[in-house]
């Protein structure tokens, strides 16, 4: 039998009302949240090492188009990538100059712990790269002594040992085969100085721009000197604007710049500086310079070819341009990385060169593939580098910081970093346990074979001597 016609009609309207409702309460689904987490760096170094305690800090390099909430380190012993679920610090927020500060205290004495920069926003947590440290197992973990090595109070150009030697204006020192030497800026000489504090001439004190046998040989404010694996040495000639080098047997020649004040890369004559200030050689014999004036890293190969390794080089037209960037490449503004009057450069055995970046209060790092990183310090965190004028190394890897400002600063192997003396922003002459010690514009620093160190004391007119002794 089949059905009445009203009844199919009944239920198809029945079916459809089921369909229409079940249509109706179906919502749109809510789009996921697009809000990136924001992007923030932890600092490399660490400062302020004890037992218990330890500075730190990060970056906030963007915070992806929502406010930045809360930012700080993260930290733990045993979580090897902490979290904000693990203890942490709650730190200013400064937006305008990006950096935050990050003091831990309440640790415990020789513990590993792993510490990550964070920072939050609308979207979650964003996290740098993890640091890991060891707190030292009691106080600060080292001890420093400053003396008076060399020099009077008074500038001069005497030879002798000990105080009877004078100096106008020691600037930046190496040691090399048992000599330290040291560069007599205000006397445009060069002198040598033995361990037993015995300071004698290397090049004459007279101003000028002459090639020859040392003992005519004349340069204009030489700032530095570094020597190749064979002995020769190479001077950055400042105010005459060349590199300069000296064989073993005591013969100068011009090795790259023709002395106009400029910037061309190649070989010979055409090569131009714009006042270099420091200069490192490589186990093959490459010499890297920073070249201030152009705010620019070059570099020399054996052979006296010059090139740009890193920065950004005046354009056809303009001057030289200075900034804070880290990146890689010359030739793309934007892309390439600035300088700001970088004045030392030292290398490592891997082929590393660091630059004490003067104007940034920072120290750099450029790999041999011209990859530039910041080490350590900011341009708006003043009070950890300061103004960085030398930066060398020692054979196990660490650096060793001349803070114009009156302090020595050490950055381990480890990316520890020591006050070993002086104080920031104070100017004095005193000898004694590092943190009363006392420079006024300390300009270079040199470790000889037994760690001890040397700083330059400029105003002081005086070679100091610092020893130091890890707990």
């Amino acid at each position: 039998m089949r059905k009445p016609l009203t009844g199919r009609i009944f239920s198809t309207l029945i079916l459809l009302s089921v369909i229409v409702g079940i249509s109706s309460c179906t919502k749109t689904p809510r789009l996921a949240n697009t809000v990136a987490v924001p992007s923030v760096v932890t600092l490399n170094v660490i400062s302020s090492l004890t037992s218990t305690t330890v500075q730190t800090g990060g970056v906030n390099t963007n915070n992806n188009g929502s406010d930045i909430i809360s930012n700080g380190v993260v930290y733990s012993s045993t979580n090897q990538t902490p979290t904000i679920t693990d203890s942490k610090t709650t730190d200013t927020i400064n937006l305008t100059n990006s950096g935050f500060v990050s003091r831990l205290k309440g640790l415990t004495p020789a513990t590993t712990y792993y510490l990550r920069a964070y920072a939050t926003n609308a979207g979650g947590a964003g996290y740098g790269a993890v640091v890991k440290f060891t707190t030292n197992a009691s106080g600060t973990g080292f001890t420093s002594t400053v003396s008076t090595f060399a020099g009077g109070t008074t500038y001069g150009y005497q030879t002798g040992t000990g105080t009877a030697a004078l100096f106008s204006g020691p600037q930046a020192l190496t040691y090399n085969n048992g000599n330290i030497y040291v560069i007599d800026a205000v006397n445009n000489a060069i002198r040598t100085m033995t361990t037993g504090a015995v300071v004698a001439n290397y090049t004459n004190p007279t101003l000028g721009y002459i090639d020859g046998p040392l003992a005519s040989a004349e340069f204009y404010a030489p700032r530095s000197i570094a020597f190749d694996a064979a002995g020769n040495a190479y001077v950055a000639d400042m105010n005459n604007n060349i590199i300069r080098k000296i064989t073993t047997a005591g013969v100068v020649s011009t090795f790259a710049g023709n002395g106009t004040y400029g910037y061309v890369d190649g070989s010979g004559s055409v090569v131009e500086f714009r006042n270099p200030t420091g200069l490192c050689v490589d186990a093959s014999g490459n010499v890297y310079v920073a070249d201030r004036g152009n705010n620019l890293i070059r570099k020399i190969t054996s052979a006296g070819v010059v090139s740009t390794l890193a920065g950004y080089p005046p354009q056809v037209g303009g001057g030289p341009i200075a900034g804070y960037l880290d990146g890689s490449g010359t030739t793309t503004y934007g892309t390439a990385a600035l300088f700001n009057s970088p004045t030392s450069v030292a290398v490592d055995a891997s082929g590393n060169v660091y630059v004490a970046d003067y104007g940034n209060h920072s120290i750099r790092m450029i790999t041999s593939a011209g990859v530039v990183s910041t080490l350590a310090g900011t341009p708006v965190q003043k009070y950890l580098i300061g103004a960085p004028v030398t930066v060398s190394i020692d054979a196990n890897g660490n650096l060793f910081v001349v803070d114009q400002t009156g302090r020595l600063l050490e950055i381990t192997a480890a990316k520890v970093l020591y006050v070993l003396a002086g104080a920031i922003n104070t100017a004095d002459y005193i000898d004694g346990a590092g943190a009363s010690a006392r420079f006024n514009n300390p300009q270079g620093a040199a470790v000889d074979a037994q760690g001890n160190i040397y700083v330059s004391d400029f105003n002081n007119n005086v070679i100091r001597k610092v020893v130091v002794k890890f707990q």
